[in-house]
């Protein structure tokens, strides 16, 4: 397996360990609190205990993640623990001392795992710390699979070779190595000596099997014998694309190894909590930014003619049309112009997209560089057309090309920011952005949605592909 770089796991336990420890040291000191400094020591200890406990520091999960809630999760169980042990110490501190002290240590986790993702990303760019991959299928699900993995640079897999399984070569250019007959050999070995003979030639680090008829069942779990008594990794790829592991339940009946897929959430408190959170948070941000919303409405009001607020129809949830609320970025008649712009569009898709598009004003330009023009639709929010998070809204003539699959978009309410916004905005292709959408369309759940509303405040501070 490609190494990460040694100084990962020490950086990230100093962190923890002088993040948690120092703070509450420093913290009981200055308020004159008994045993500061053994205080700060177990704090430490503790801290960089939750993390060994779950497996925060493991090769495989170290850099990986840059996911708020799971380190604020930790820090829960931080809390628990500590709060256990000071009952059963029968020491007495305030419980808002206690807190604030613990507080770096959230805030320096979340930007030492940040660092290490986004490292570790880049390095991953130059093909290092990889996970090389051997792909053992039938040529055409096999290639499928290996296309999968090579559009994608979200993971770290990346295929080196393939076994291929009957008649037919690899249509994806990997390289083959032996080959497995249609049939399966007299021999139980027979099958994993080729593919173990394989990884040690091609330098594998775990076998990928695509799961075909003429390699399952019995077969299958033979093969799984001899690359485990090898100590070689097996994966298995159930041909499901972008479904959430939390949608995934492992089960079995008579001994038949079954994956459960649940339904999309649509129904119960899930649901009920994303409305309460959209509509409470949405009330507040126009009650609290109403001093910048005024600002923003008289420079637009001031810097060109028109009016301030730009009203134009987007489809919403299952297709139902509604006014979207935006401030004025464009002259007006901008929408007229768009046609004999066309031959500018920046976008490989049904969204039309310059980078310099002439219609813009000298503030829009600014306005949209920081999404403030985006501020109104907190009414759209509070109305119920919009959420907080969610797909973008499209307009009504790109719905009309619409394939079914692109529809599916439209299953939940377009929101004021997504994954789509997070990774990139109009940066992004068509392809990407549909399979953002779809995938929160299918995979959604409330954590994710805070996760989002984290990350949008450092998209909206780069402000890359805002334009």
């Amino acid at each position: 397996m490609g190494r990460k770089s040694r100084w990962y796991l020490p950086a990230s336990l100093i962190t923890d360990l002088v993040g948690a420890g120092v703070p509450v040291a420093l913290m009981f000191f200055a308020t004159h609190q008994p045993w500061a400094v053994p205080s700060g020591i177990v704090a430490g200890l503790a801290w960089a205990g939750v993390q060994l406990f779950r497996s925060r520091y493991a090769a495989r999960a170290i850099g990986e993640s840059r996911g708020t809630l799971p380190v604020l999760h930790d820090w829960f169980i931080l809390l628990g623990v500590l709060a256990v042990g000071h009952a059963a110490a029968g020491v007495r501190l305030r419980a808002a001392l206690c807190l604030a002290a613990l507080l770096p240590s959230l805030l320096l986790t979340l930007v030492c795992r940040k660092a290490l993702y986004r490292h570790l990303a880049a390095v991953r760019r130059r093909a290092q710390a990889v996970i090389k991959v051997l792909v053992v299928g039938e040529p055409t699900a096999a290639d499928g699979v290996t296309a999968h993995l090579s559009v994608r640079t979200d993971h770290p897999y990346v295929t080196v070779g393939g076994v291929p399984v009957g008649q037919g070569p690899f249509t994806s250019g990997i390289r083959t190595w032996e080959r497995l007959p249609a049939t399966a050999p007299e021999s139980p070995a027979e099958d994993a000596d080729l593919v173990i003979s394989a990884v040690h030639r091609l330098g594998a680090d775990l076998v990928l099997v695509v799961p075909c008829s003429t390699l399952s069942g019995e077969r299958l779990r033979r093969l799984s014998w001899g690359l485990h008594d090898a100590g070689i990794e097996l994966f298995v790829a159930p041909g499901l694309v972008d479904v959430s592991v939390k949608r995934l339940e492992a089960g079995s009946a008579g001994g038949l190894s079954l994956l459960r897929v649940a339904p999309p959430v649509r129904e119960g408190i899930q649901p009920l909590l994303k409305a309460v959170l959209d509509r409470s948070t949405a009330l507040l941000g126009l009650f609290v930014l109403a001093p910048v919303l005024l600002a923003v409405a008289a420079t637009v009001k001031l810097s060109s003619p028109g009016p301030v607020l730009y009203l134009h129809e987007r489809v919403g949830r299952a297709g139902r049309p509604f006014v979207m609320w935006k401030f004025r970025t464009m002259r007006v008649g901008a929408d007229r112009q768009k046609a004999a712009l066309a031959q500018e569009n920046e976008h490989d898709g049904l969204m039309f997209k310059m980078r310099r598009d002439p219609r813009v004003t000298r503030v829009g330009h600014w306005l949209r560089r920081t999404s403030f023009d985006e501020l109104p639709q907190l009414v759209n929010v509070l109305k119920g057309d919009m959420s907080l998070v969610g797909p973008r809204p499209p307009l009504a003539d790109e719905v009309a090309h619409y394939t079914p699959a692109e529809w599916r978009r439209l299953a939940v309410r377009p929101g004021m920011t997504g994954l789509w916004q997070i990774s990139g905005r109009s940066d992004l292709s068509w392809d990407e952005t549909v399979q953002l959408d779809l995938s929160y369309v299918d995979n959604w759940s409330f954590t994710s949605d805070v996760d989002v509303m984290a990350r949008t405040f450092r998209a909206v501070v780069d402000g890359r592909g805002a334009y």
